[in-house]
């Protein structure tokens, strides 16, 4: 985990990014060659370092290495500043926008859906970030919105996806708070409304949330855990948008893995 002597690059250097979320932390390796050689994501609870470190760990195992052949790390994320040892942080705005412009070198609006909050990060042609929104008021939205409801409704979260797709009907969630969401769900379940229909609505609602937060425009891109499990929430926005929205490669990992990319950019000076 350390550098080499004089900061030298090696051509098979590696290079790790580590995304400290509220939910989940995760880690990426990537070459020289900015190609992803291992990654690895576990809940992040209440010990951000000790995540941060299996994470790191496990996704160095992964990538056939040893800790002492990665070259630089960044950290990003809620808890980067946890990351004892990392080498440097930079924010998760910079990170997601750093990966996502890797895949799509374009003017793209990156949508990324986390745990705790949702954003919105407008790039020119160049990669450069011309405008920035987060959704601060609510978690009604996010990663946690959707765990709270799957867990009122007794639904492992992993059948979200699949339950909303066998939607028969359009069912419109109201309420903003998910509080008084998880409320007008359990009235709606009382009046005899089938839980696919309940669910769909639960990810329109989603999509209301963003779409309530800036204009999108250009190409769309989305990461972040949530499109992650559940792609329909890129389907639904791109039928609201009228036009095709992209879910990134990797998107849970895609912090991390624009950390790595800032990693590679740190060593190589």
């Amino acid at each position: 985990m350390k550098c080499k002597p004089g900061g030298a690059i090696l051509a098979d250097g590696y290079f790790v990014g580590i995304d400290s979320g509220t939910s989940t932390t995760k880690a990426v390796v990537i070459d020289a060659q900015m190609v992803v050689k291992g990654s690895f994501v576990r809940k992040s609870a209440a010990d951000l370092e000790g995540a941060a470190l299996t994470s790191f760990e496990e996704a160095v195992k992964q990538a056939g290495i040893s800790g002492d052949e990665v070259e630089f790390i960044t950290a990003t994320g809620y808890g980067r500043n946890n990351v004892s040892f990392a080498h440097d942080t930079k924010t998760e705005i910079a990170c997601h926008s750093k990966g996502c412009y890797h895949y799509f070198p374009e003017a793209i609006t990156v949508v990324d859906i986390g745990g705790q909050d949702s954003k919105i990060i407008k790039l020119d042609a160049r990669g450069h970030r011309i405008s920035f929104k987060m959704n601060r008021k609510c978690a009604a939205g996010t990663g946690s919105f959707l765990e709270e409801i799957a867990y009122k409704l007794d639904i492992p979260l992993g059948d979200l996806d699949r339950l909303a797709r066998d939607s028969r009907k359009e069912t419109n969630i109201g309420s903003y708070c998910t509080v008084f969401t998880a409320t007008e769900v359990l009235d709606r379940i009382r009046a005899g409304e089938r839980v696919e229909d309940i669910v769909r609505g639960l990810f329109k609602s989603v999509v209301k949330r963003i779409t309530e937060m800036d204009v999108l425009t250009g190409r769309v891109v989305m990461s972040g855990g949530v499109v992650a499990f559940n792609p329909i929430v890129a389907e639904l926005l791109s039928a609201h948008l009228q036009k095709e929205v992209t879910i990134a490669p990797h998107p849970q990992e895609m912090g991390a893995f624009g950390a790595a990319l800032f990693a590679l950019k740190s060593a190589r000076g």
